[in-house]
């Protein structure tokens, strides 16, 4: 079922209307209802992934908490009877037993999405003639991926897990695991939540509340927006340059990455807005994955503010476990030794960051070019984490006030251009195309004469301007959320009207530039990850 859809529009209206006529002790299970239709619709074939993800998960979690507290249980009945050798020997021993079943829950939901999301790259690797830059999965090769799949395999992943840790209590009904692994508003694109985050809220009662559904509406029609104003007209852009940058000037190329970086803002942070805004309707607030992530001064905090469910997952579940872990502490200290304190004080957290960003291009996609942009973006965050008390030094000889507009200024353009050319890598095509662009950027250097030849695929005027005002409004927002909610912002200081017409001319220029603009394009950006 496509967001964009009637269908949709009128799915999410008749759950609104059941969700606040049911018992308010049934209300969980409309969710999860209406989670089941929406992924039924979207790839029934598949719905049998994600109920065994979540039934696997389940029963490991109870079974590590049935391990956990018979543990707590034997210790303080025995306690008197046991000395601290002894005690430690019966820890070692159910930390075993609970370790097992979290290695086999671990296996199982990885298994599936190396299967289904790598199957092709791993054979190709084998099998293909071409070199790897220029490498294609065999067509031959087609296996169903689940929708989502990506997505509720680290958030089921991270309960269970938090389980084995002790933060969470493991839930005795599989249903209610099953919708936090298939709640649809983040099944395709996240927010990655926690079960802490998260649980509390689905099961909770709601009662119909004016103001969260006021507001609510009010995001969903700016994540519209969004989506079919600004990302899908820009769209139109960025693919006519990606398919044609050889023939196209090395400025209009440029021209193409920076529309690129306003389309996938503008996409996944739409997906975002509906997304919140629906769930707020429903007295639900889902995990925010934006701070207006273009303002940030440097990439490590560009990551921390794009996506940023995604970033405290990799924090969590793989960056801290490893950075702490025993060898590399030990590592570490070998390092300080023999090396110099500096290297040994940086070493662990850069070994866990190569796995982190290794990781994390392998997650968005199967691929060489999404490969080299995690190592890329790893790159530029270890090489800044080494050369953070050089650069001090440098600022403070040079007497550089960091504080000063114009230093914060430079620091913001310098990231948002540098993580522009990241992206681009590897959306034009494969690595060589991605790196083909990049020269061509570089290398052409014929002066465009006129926006026509600066510009020349964008010829429905009233639609580019249409995105421009788009992009405009979108850099106001982000300018006023300095201060706080924009939303209470014009509560408080614009007449009931004038923001009602705001929002009317808004849905206007949805369905008067966005409708056709969302014609001939795709569903969002992140779905494929």
């Amino acid at each position: 079922m496509s967001i964009l859809s009637v269908a949709f529009l009128l799915f999410a209206a008749g759950l609104i209307i059941v969700y606040y006529l049911v018992p308010k002790k049934a209300q969980w299970f409309v969710l999860l209802a209406a989670s089941m239709f929406f992924y039924c619709f979207g790839g029934w074939r598949s719905v049998g992934f994600v109920v065994a993800t979540a039934l696997v998960s389940w029963a490991s979690a109870l079974g590590i908490q049935k391990k956990t507290d018979a543990q707590k249980a034997y210790l303080k009945e025995h306690k008197a009877e046991l000395d601290k050798a002894q005690k430690d020997a019966y820890k070692a021993q159910m930390k075993r037993s609970r370790s097992r079943l979290l290695t086999l829950c671990l296996f199982f939901c990885f298994a599936l999405l190396v299967f289904f999301k790598y199957t092709r790259f791993l054979l190709a690797q084998f099998g293909a003639e071409q070199s790897a830059f220029g490498i294609r999965a065999d067509d031959a090769i087609r296996l169903l991926l689940p929708l989502g799949i990506s997505f509720y395999t680290f958030q089921t992943v991270g309960y269970v897990v938090d389980v084995y840790w002790g933060k969470v209590q493991a839930e005795r009904n599989p249903l209610k695991v099953l919708l936090f692994t298939s709640f649809f508003p983040q099944i395709t694109q996240g927010p990655i939540s926690t079960w802490s985050e998260l649980s509390c809220q689905l099961f909770a009662e709601h009662s119909l509340d004016y103001t969260n559904y006021v507001r609510g509406a009010e995001r969903l029609i700016w994540g519209f927006f969004k989506k079919m104003v600004v990302a899908n007209i820009v769209a139109g852009y960025v693919k006519d340059v990606f398919a044609n940058y050889p023939q196209y000037a090395g400025l209009t190329a440029l021209a193409g990455a920076f529309c690129y970086s306003v389309q996938i803002y503008a996409d996944f942070s739409g997906y975002m807005d509906i997304m919140c805004g629906l769930c707020q309707m429903l007295g639900i607030r889902l995990t925010e994955n934006f701070d207006r992530p273009y303002f940030s001064k440097s990439v490590a905090e560009y990551w921390r503010r794009w996506h940023s469910s995604l970033g405290a997952w990799f924090k969590t579940y793989i960056y801290y476990p490893i950075a702490v872990s025993k060898w590399n502490q030990r590592l570490g200290k070998w390092a300080k030794q023999r090396l110099g304190k500096a290297f040994g004080d940086y070493l662990p957290a850069t070994l866990a960051l190569v796995l982190v960003w290794f990781t994390t291009g392998l997650w968005h996609g199967a691929s060489w070019a999404y490969i080299a942009w995690g190592g890329v973006n790893g790159l530029f965050i270890i090489v800044s984490m080494w050369m953070e008390r050089p650069f001090a030094k440098v600022k403070n000889l040079l007497h550089i006030n960091e504080s000063a507009w114009l230093w914060r200024a430079f620091q913001v353009l310098r990231t948002f251009i540098l993580v522009t050319f990241i992206k681009v890598l590897p959306e034009v095509g494969t690595l060589r195309q991605g790196l083909g662009l990049w020269k061509r950027i570089f290398t052409e250097h014929t002066i465009p004469t006129s926006l026509g030849r600066l510009l020349p695929f964008a010829t429905d005027h009233a639609a580019f301007f249409a995105a421009v005002f788009g992009v405009l409004l979108m850099l106001v927002v982000s300018l006023l959320q300095r201060k706080g909610s924009v939303r209470e912002l014009l509560e408080r200081r614009v007449p009931y009207i004038l923001r009602l017409l705001l929002f009317a001319a808004l849905f206007f220029m949805i369905v008067y530039f966005g409708v056709p603009a969302s014609g001939g394009i795709g569903g969002f950006l992140y779905a494929q990850f």
